[in-house]
């Protein structure tokens, strides 16, 4: 089993005929994710080839789904035109948007977000400014490397792309059920709380690794969480103790203001809560490991 996308999964990418979306669609090909088409209204008809794979383009989401049955779109659209293709997959009602375009406007991402909202939710957003998805064995939604990690009993649930890859290569013997890229944007779709919950619902999972940054509010409100609802092990690690003050440190969300958001802070949080967390990130592939065998 797996959260959010199985192997099951009928996916379509949105900007396939661009640069990153073709580069990325043959990465997700190669893993075994089943791509059955793509996205471009000017090239609604065409075919495009991947290694003797032809993936055939439709003039929208709507389109794309009624012909294949999708049930899950990737999105390599530049980001001036990232709301327009998000709402298209809402207003479409695909149930995942994998939103991986880095540099969205917060303004038009809030602006999807409360738009999904409007209808019901009917769409789980992922990201944006996120490496999306993957079930190992299973299916790929998105750019994280596939043949880093095989398939396991761990869930793990990330803000940062790098060190979701990281970890998932430091545990990769003993592998994961999915792993989740959420994304750093101060607004992002799915978050810790629900990838925790999905996980704490998954019977395929028997540990969960979170992994947090500096900024926000995020890591202790999933403490929270974790403390009222998650019976299964957590081990987490917190990016950016060495973070100066009230600088903004890559992602648009890791900016620290006084005590609030600190690393510090978010570390005490969920320990509170019972969840182990490790100094660095080897040091808590460490503690995962104690976790799982104990």
């Amino acid at each position: 089993m797996a959260i959010f996308l199985t192997k099951e999964s009928k996916v379509i990418v949105q900007g396939m005929t661009g640069s990153e979306g073709q580069k990325h669609t043959k990465r997700m090909l190669a893993s075994g994710t089943n791509i059955v088409g793509g996205v471009n209204p000017r090239k609604a008809g065409t075919k495009v080839d991947f290694d003797g794979t032809e993936v055939p383009v439709f003039g929208s989401v709507a389109e794309a789904m009624e012909a294949t049955g999708a049930d899950v779109t990737v999105i390599f659209v530049p980001p001036k035109f990232a709301k327009g293709a998000v709402i298209e997959a809402i207003d479409a009602e695909i149930g995942l948007a994998v939103v991986i375009t880095e540099g969205i406007a917060v303004h038009d991402t809030a602006a999807f977000w409360a738009y999904a909202g409007s209808k019901g939710n009917k769409t789980r957003i992922i990201g944006p400014n996120c490496p999306g998805l993957i079930s190992p064995g299973q299916s790929n939604a998105g750019i994280i490397p596939a043949d880093i990690t095989n398939s396991g009993r761990i869930g793990l649930v990330s803000k940062s792309g790098t060190l979701t890859y990281q970890m998932m290569y430091e545990l990769r013997d003993l592998g994961f059920s999915s792993a989740v890229g959420i994304g750093g944007d101060p607004v992002i779709g799915t978050t810790h709380i629900d990838a925790l919950a999905a996980f704490e619902a998954d019977p395929d999972t028997d540990l969960i690794v979170m992994i947090g940054e500096i900024g926000g509010d995020a890591e202790e409100r999933a403490a929270d969480y974790i403390k009222a609802n998650v019976t299964k092990p957590v081990v987490g690690y917190v990016a950016g103790f060495t973070a100066p003050e009230g600088k903004t440190m890559g992602h648009a969300g890791a900016i620290v203001s006084g005590s609030s958001g600190t690393a510090q802070a978010k570390k005490e949080a969920l320990e509170a809560a019972g969840v182990k967390v490790g100094k660095t990130p080897s040091e808590t592939a460490r503690l995962a490991r104690a976790a799982l065998k104990g």
